[in-house]
Parts: C-alpha cells; structure tokens; sequence
C-alpha cells in the first residue's frame, strides 16, 4: 500500500514538473516571439496619428500604374511602392516615372522569394542586388524592405538591419491579389485608422476602387501619405 502511495505521488510530481516546464518553455517562446516582432519588424506607424500609408508592391501589373499615378496625384498624395529587382530590370522607366511623381521608393527583394527559407547569404543578397540595382537606374537610395509575401525569418531581419534597412509588414491587407473585387478591396482598406500601412498591388480592381478608398479618407480625415511619413 505504501509502495503504491509513493509510486502515484511520485507519478503526479513528474506530471506537475513536466507541465511547469512546458508552461515555462511556452510563455518564454511567446514572450520572445512578441518581443522579436515588435522590436525588429513595424507593423504600423504611429496610430496617435490621422496618418495612413498605401504600401503598393510591384512585381507585375505595369499597365495599371500610371492610372494609379494619376489617381494619386488629383488627390495630392505621395505613398510608397515596394519594387522588385526582376520587374525593375524589365521597367526602369515606370520606375524613375513613379520616383518624378514624388512616391517614396522600397525594397521588395530581387526574385519574390520566400525569405523565411533562406540563410543569412542569400536574404542579403535579395536585398542587396535589388538595392543596388534602384540605386543604378535611378540613383535612388532605399531603406525601408517588404519581406516578398511577409515570409522572413532571424537571418532576413539581420541582413536587412545590416543593410541599413527598416523590415516593414503590414497592418491592413486588401488581397487584391487574390480577390479580384474592387468593392471588396474598398471595403479591406477603410477599415484602417490612423497609422495603419494598408497592403495593396497594382491590378485592375485596386485601380477601380483607389479614388473611393481616398475620397473616403479625405472625408474620415485621414492623411495618406508615405511609409516613412506614416511612422513618424
């Protein structure tokens, strides 16, 4: 009876170990987690602003940009584009097309890879060809990076601090790229409020539903402006 006693209470001891070390193991990995996003990667920029971004990312959808650049400029805005080097390579005129409208410029990596599955070499090498490339075609200089498809891992964020770079997500996403439904998009982007960067692409529907996403924050009192100007 004894022995038995002292086996079960030896059994519960072990189980109230191993369940205050996963707990241990748990809260550390979230805290670390938490600390690791909000410290090394923004998310958004100030939200004691009115201020709001429309963060464009490029590697396809040429024939809808000067549309978008019309759009923008009768409402008088400047935001940011995140270009790729391979559409870069093959647009160096839009390019230097969106920098004379007076757009900030950002780095979107050189092949749209998935950067959370490359070591340290490789993430600086996506981001480092592309930036010297923006830089040669245009003499402009970069330093705020969109990880391709928010995919980043330790070494992406290390190769871009390296670099001299901000790694910038997102707050609020329209998936223009997957829905194509222009009343949809409108609906994703004015849900956002002051210091929200809102993901977007250059497609047909994001161009139907740009002037009503920026009537709607002219009306809301909501300034669009560029990444930078976003996080200040």
């Amino acid at each position: 009876m004894k022995i038995k006693l002292v086996r079960n209470l030896s059994s519960a001891l072990i189980i109230i170990m191993l369940a205050c070390m996963v707990c241990f193991l748990g809260a550390s990995s979230y805290n670390y987690a938490f600390s690791y996003q909000n410290e090394d990667v923004i998310y958004h920029g100030n939200t004691e602003s009115n201020k709001v971004s429309l963060m464009i990312n490029v590697y396809w959808g040429t024939e809808y940009i000067e549309d978008m650049l019309n759009t923008l400029q009768k409402y008088n805005i400047t935001t940011t584009f995140f270009v790729g080097g391979q559409w870069v390579e093959k647009e160096p005129e839009m390019l230097n097309k969106i920098i004379s409208y007076g757009h900030e410029i950002g780095n979107h990596g050189y092949f749209h890879k998935d950067q959370e599955y490359l070591d340290y070499t490789q993430n600086y090498q996506e981001i480092k060809v592309n930036h010297e490339l923006v830089k040669t075609m245009s003499n402009y200089t970069m330093n705020l990076f969109a990880p391709p498809s928010g995919s980043f891992n330790k070494s992406t964020i290390q190769a871009s601090k390296d670099l001299g770079y901000s790694t910038i997500m997102w707050s609020k996403d329209t998936i223009d790229w997957r829905d194509k439904d222009a009343n949809l998009i409108y609906s994703r982007a004015i849900k956002a409020k002051g210091g929200d960067l809102i993901l977007a692409h250059p497609t047909k529907c994001t161009l139907q539903a740009l002037p009503l996403i920026l009537e709607y924050f002219k009306l809301n009192n909501l300034v669009v402006t560029t990444v930078s100007e976003c996080l200040k």
